[in-house]
């Protein structure tokens, strides 16, 4: 409603302009217009009137306008003598011509000037700024309550902080799952809230600041609120980009009004969500950075840690990018604590997924430990996503709860996208089959690698076919054999193409597989020391040019070292492709019947193709990280 009426208003203030000077002009003095039943439309020059009055012609005459127009009274010849009312403009002050006019008895009289105009150009000149005026301010007091209206454009130095005196946030700490280990953190805070005498009793000095960092997506956010909704303290909540603004020095009047604001309420919460986007590094970039947000973030460090202090004042922030960071902001006295949220194990995805299925409908036969096995590396969203997608995939097939099937197919089309039309029987299909089955089959064969999860023809996103497998959950230790593994498995396709239909006929299908298996084989050279070059680290360390980091990358080694890597890449990669297609020949009997059983099927279970390969030769024993749930 408000904003109609600002349209409205927006809309009639230009138009009272153009109506102000189209009823000046409608209302100037209009010489045509001599009265209600004096004037004349058809005019008669002067010389022509004089002659009329030589031949005894004219009747009468009116004079207006202080002698200057006359409107007369003539008996026209050429209209069969009909008396006819003409205009005649008068040649300024002719006494001669009043005296002629008496001398011949014509009816003569005078009009006086009308100074109706003024009257009018007065009225105009008040009732227009009267309206505008109260046009503006009805416009002003409907927007003053609209964030960033015009109502608010002597504000805009002001803190955007949402402020909530009793944090009812509607998220506790039970409501939190899977991040163990910062809610331990985070509830010392609220303990430092509630009850700070059983920490300065001891000298404990209570921390000014926590600095939650993390991957997108693993309850930063939540985390704030939970606290928020603990400690029962008044909460300050800001985005970092809402200090930043166009002109320079508003970021810091924001940031000096905040901490105004939260010094009256202490004890309490500040929580700004994604401080990277003022906190970043200073005086990086090419041409010395952004002077609005160094601005803004100087006079941040100084109310976080500067000569009067801020007892009773905690903040909180959320970043994904603590690398990108100014020094200053991070070190002690500032934020005291850097609290890392990262994504759950098995245990803390089993408590995510118990939370998010509280609401939902799930049949008996699901089992919450077995999705979370599933679904190693993904956050709390991810989880709730998948769930959500699920109990949508429910709701479509009219189903009354949701089920593996759902919840499998949610996983499926979270990783890798939506479902495609499977394609029809032909050499293209017979082709994708032989590719998918050289990847199972190397996984399935060699002992470091991945076991397999399952093998389908249906497409999904932009592959035609997919190979799942079930990684370990312990990702942050990965031995030499392990890397070499993978890049066995991903040349699996290539190689099956290379052996079953010739060099001639292998297609473009490998090739996100070969970007892939070749970064692992240089980070094994350059990053890992796992070559013939020896213990090594040859990555370059320049940084980013806008984070502070040079503008021209070097190399941190010479021509002959880089000559000496790419061999090192490429002898690690045909030694994987050799071994690979050793596979696929000692194992061609079995990959046939594979690939006629999943183009009939389209989809093959890990434990079936296990078991069918298992028939022609021994599958080797891996090593499977089984967790305690």
């Amino acid at each position: 409603m408000k904003s109609s009426w600002r349209t409205i208003l927006l809309w009639a203030l230009p138009a009272l302009v153009v109506g102000f000077f189209l009823w000046q002009g409608s209302f100037a003095p209009n010489p045509d217009a001599m009265g209600n039943k004096n004037a004349a439309s058809t005019r008669m020059t002067y010389g022509r009137f004089l002659e009329y009055l030589d031949n005894d012609r004219i009747k009468s005459v009116d004079l207006y306008d202080g002698g200057r127009t006359a409107i007369v009274e003539a008996v026209d010849p050429e209209l069969d003598n009909r008396l006819q009312r003409l205009r005649v403009d008068l040649p300024g002050n002719t006494p001669e011509l009043i005296t002629r006019l008496r001398s011949s008895n014509i009816s003569l009289d005078s009009h006086p000037i009308q100074n109706d105009s003024a009257v009018w150009g007065l009225l105009g000149n008040l009732v227009f700024p009267i309206l505008l005026l109260g046009g503006l301010f009805f416009l002003f007091r409907r927007s003053s309550n609209v964030p960033g209206g015009p109502g608010q454009a002597m504000s805009f130095g002001k803190s955007k902080a949402r402020f909530q005196m009793d944090a009812k946030t509607g998220v506790l700490f039970d409501d939190v799952a899977g991040i163990e280990e910062a809610k331990e953190e985070l509830q010392e805070v609220v303990t430092f809230l509630k009850k700070p005498e059983r920490f300065t009793a001891v000298g404990a000095r209570i921390p000014k600041g926590v600095l939650l960092v993390g991957p997108p997506g693993t309850g930063k956010t939540l985390l704030a609120k939970a606290i928020a909704g603990e400690a029962g303290v008044p909460f300050f909540s800001i985005s970092g980009s809402e200090f930043v603004e166009m002109f320079v020095g508003v970021g810091a009047s924001r940031v000096r009004d905040l901490f105004k604001k939260a010094k009256e309420n202490a004890p309490c919460i500040i929580f700004i969500d994604e401080i990277d986007a003022v906190g970043r590094q200073r005086g990086a970039g090419i041409g010395g950075g952004n002077d609005e947000r160094e601005q803004t973030l100087n006079q941040l460090l100084t109310e976080m840690d500067g000569f009067e202090g801020n007892t009773g004042i905690i903040i909180i922030a959320a970043t994904n990018r603590a690398d990108v960071l100014d020094s200053a902001l991070l070190r002690p006295g500032r934020f005291d604590r850097q609290v890392m949220v990262d994504v759950p194990d098995i245990k803390g995805r089993l408590e995510v997924l118990e939370v998010h299925a509280r609401d939902k409908k799930i049949a008996d036969e699901v089992s919450l430990g077995a999705i979370a096995r599933r679904t190693p590396g993904f956050s709390g969203a991810d989880l709730a996503n998948l769930l959500n997608e699920a109990a949508i995939l429910t709701a479509r097939r009219r189903k009354e709860a949701m089920t593996m099937l759902e919840i499998d197919d949610a996983v499926d089309r979270i990783v890798a996208g939506m479902e495609g039309t499977p394609l029809v029987d032909s050499k293209s299909k017979r082709l994708i089959a032989y590719h998918e089955v050289g990847h199972a089959i190397v996984g399935t064969l060699v002992r470091d690698h991945d076991p397999v999860q399952k093998v389908t023809l249906i497409p999904r996103g932009q592959a035609q076919g997919l190979t799942w497998f079930t990684p370990s959950e312990d990702q942050s230790l990965i031995s030499r054999s392990q890397i070499l593994a993978r890049i066995k498995g991903a040349l699996g396709g290539r190689a099956a193409e290379a052996v079953v239909f010739g060099e001639a006929e292998i297609t473009t299908g490998a090739g996100n597989d070969l970007q892939q298996l070749t970064g692992m084989a240089r980070q094994m050279v350059t990053r890992f020391g796992m070559s013939t070059l020896g213990p090594l680290s040859l990555e370059s360390q320049q940084g980013e040019v806008f984070l502070g980091g040079g503008w021209m990358s070097r190399a941190e080694y010479s021509e002959d070292v880089a000559s000496r890597i790419d061999a090192q890449v490429h002898d690690i990669v045909e030694q994987c492709y050799a071994e690979t297609c050793k596979i696929m020949r000692d194992n061609r009997e079995v990959i046939d019947r594979l690939v006629d059983l999943l183009i009939e099927k389209e989809t093959i279970e890990g434990d079936e193709f296990r078991q069918i390969v298992a028939e022609y030769t021994t599958v080797p024993e891996k090593e499977r990280y089984v967790p305690v749930l």
